[in-house]
Order: C-alpha cells, then structure tokens, then sequence
C-alpha cells in the first residue's frame, strides 16, 4: 500500500501513487488496449514481443513464457491480456501473494487448458515451496503431488497440458536465478516520456467520451510521473473538475486549476512529497539528515517517506541517499523557490555532494 494526502490514509487512494484502486481497475478494464497495435509506449517491448507472438502462432506451439518487470502502473497486467489476446487463449489471473502453499499451485497449473495463459502478479511474493515446484511446471509441463506424510509420502507425477507463464514483478532482483531462467523471454518496462503519456490521455479521453484539447492532454501528462495509470486518475479528477466549474472541455488553464485543488504540483509532486522536501530545506538546511528524523518531521512513518515519497524525488533529482543522510539536490531549492545556504555549506554536508 501507498500512502494518501493525508497521514493515516492508504496509498491506493493518493491520487499520484501507483498501486491501483477498485475505481481504477474498473475503469482500466474499460481503458485497456485489445492489441499490440493499440498499446502506446514502450516501443522495444512491444516489437520483441510481437516477434515472440507471432513465430509462436506460425509453429501453432504455445508461446515461450514471459517475464514483465517495471513499477506498477506501466501496463504489465495489460500486456499479459494482450498475449492472450494475440495468442486466441483463455487466461487465468493471480498473484504470489495468494500462493502461500505448493497446493495452491498444484490446483492452480492442473485445471488449465492447452495453450491457456497464466498470469502471476507479484511472481517474486510467492512462497518458496510454490516456486519450487513452479521450476518443473515451467520446463517439463509437470509437477509432483505429494499424498501423505512422513517415511509414507509418496509423489505421484502430473502431467499438465503446454501452457505459458506471464509473471509479473516490481522487483525483478528478488527472483531467484533458477526461476528467472527458466523464462524465455523477458522484458524490462520503463517509464513513459510526456509525449507518450500525452497519447494515452488523449485516447482514454476519447473513450470517456470527455472533450480535451492538446494542451490540456500536456498539463495532464506532465503531472503524471511517467506512468499511464496516474494520467488516467488525474483525468478523471480534472473531468469532474471541467464539469463543475468549466464548461465540461479540457484545456490547459482547466487541468492546472484543477490540479491545483488535488495539490498535484507542475512536476507530479503531491504533498507529502513536497512535506519531505520543505522539511528537508527549511528544518535541515538541505541535509544530510537522517531516514528517521526527516520522517519523523514530516509526521510520517519511516517506511512512508522511504517506500512511496522518495523513490520518486530521488528519480526526479530532488533528493540524493547518501551515507551521511538524505540530501536536497540544486533542483530541489530551486522547484521550492528556495535559496540554498552559502557556498561554505556549513552543517548541511552538500559541499562534498554537489560542490555548492
């Protein structure tokens, strides 16, 4: 879970956080792209996996298993819908966390069909005696059912029809070598660039029938933080937004003023991001300070500002880990409106980083 504006709510419902929601899945599901013609950004993934589709519908065998990796909210359930599509097959849907014991699995990979796709979410939450077993599935299209107990357990070997493995991970480190390689093919999913994401906004418009003009898209996809899932949330606050106090159309003056009201600054930073920073500026002089202190001063639990706030300022540029401490960056004073101590640097440590 991600955290919201406020200090006691989950991150699901921060309007810029990744994790989605029960609006967003319902309104993603209406979204989502049928094929890979139509699913914008991540221009390699989409050729190399267009090459793997189709060589495996020419041979009529199933496709090589595939591994999607990349920070939630990039498409990757959408991609595993997509090879399915491609594939013309059935496909079966959950995730490493619901798989706690090797029989889960087991009821799991022997009701599947021939050709059938499964997708794993989370592949890397698994339990261990799942993933074991997952080895044989994925290589030989078998696993191994224990009945009973002790000295008396027997294995009785079960034979599953060809089928192809999605997995999905938000962090691919965590998967042991053995699991990994047993993948065909794997795809890493950045980022997406503001025009890619202007793109997105405008389709997704189109399909909620909401009349938005170029620039308005821009704003959007500017706010977004590179990734479809948060264009499309902020979407929809800025449509509710052009229907109450606009005339229902989109443009860029609506979408800042609307952005403005949900407290979603020009580069995609909410409050508790900018809490982070404006305590980090103003309290610290700019660092280094340590994780929990600067959490402490922002009224967050540690693993708040370490899992939801920083990832994005430090990809951003606004905050540096360091040894020493967490460190404002340049950029930081700077988007804050801010100026930084003098250049002896005294006490805040950001000479030795930055040559302030």
């Amino acid at each position: 879970m991600n955290w919201d504006d406020t200090t006691d709510t989950p991150a699901a419902e921060r309007l810029v956080g990744s994790a989605a929601d029960r609006e967003d899945q319902a309104v993603e599901a209406a979204l989502r792209p049928k094929d890979l013609g139509e699913f914008i950004g991540q221009e390699k993934v989409r050729e190399q996996l267009d090459l793997v589709l189709r060589a495996a519908r020419a041979r009529g065998a199933t496709a090589d298993h595939v591994l999607l990796s990349g920070a939630p909210g990039l498409g990757k359930t959408t991609l595993s819908m997509i090879i399915a599509a491609e594939m013309g097959a059935p496909i079966r849907i959950t995730s490493g966390p619901a798989i706690q014991h090797a029989g889960d699995l087991a009821a799991i990979l022997s009701s599947l069909q021939e050709g059938e796709v499964l997708f794993l979410d989370e592949i890397h939450r698994m339990s261990r005696p799942a993933e074991e077993m997952l080895y044989m599935a994925m290589e030989d299209f078998r696993v191994d059912v224990i009945v009973g107990k002790g000295p008396g357990a027997t294995a009785i070997p079960l034979e599953l029809p060809p089928f192809t493995l999605v997995g999905a991970t938000t962090r691919a480190g965590l998967l042991p070598p053995p699991l990994r390689d047993r993948f065909g093919f794997t795809a890493h999913m950045e980022f997406y660039e503001p025009a890619e994401l202007e793109r997105v906004v405008h389709r997704s418009a189109h399909l909620l029938e909401v009349e938005i003009e170029t620039d308005g898209a821009a704003e959007i996809a500017g706010r977004s933080r590179g990734t479809p899932r948060i264009a499309n949330r902020l979407l929809r606050r800025v449509r509710d937004y052009a229907q109450v106090k606009a005339d229902g159309i989109i443009t860029r003056e609506v979408a800042a003023a609307a952005l403005a009201v949900y407290e979603v600054d020009a580069r995609g930073l909410d409050r508790l991001d900018r809490a982070v920073l404006q305590a980090l500026l103003k309290l610290f002089g700019g660092g280094p300070v340590g994780l929990s202190t600067l959490a402490v001063a922002v009224g967050e639990e540690r693993e708040t500002v370490e899992e939801v706030a920083e990832p994005f300022l430090v990809r951003e540029g606004l905050l540096a880990r360091t040894p020493r401490g967490r460190v404002a960056t340049p950029a930081a004073w700077a988007h804050l409106g801010l100026t930084p101590p003098g250049s002896s640097g005294a006490g805040n440590g950001q000479q030795d980083l930055f040559g302030a």
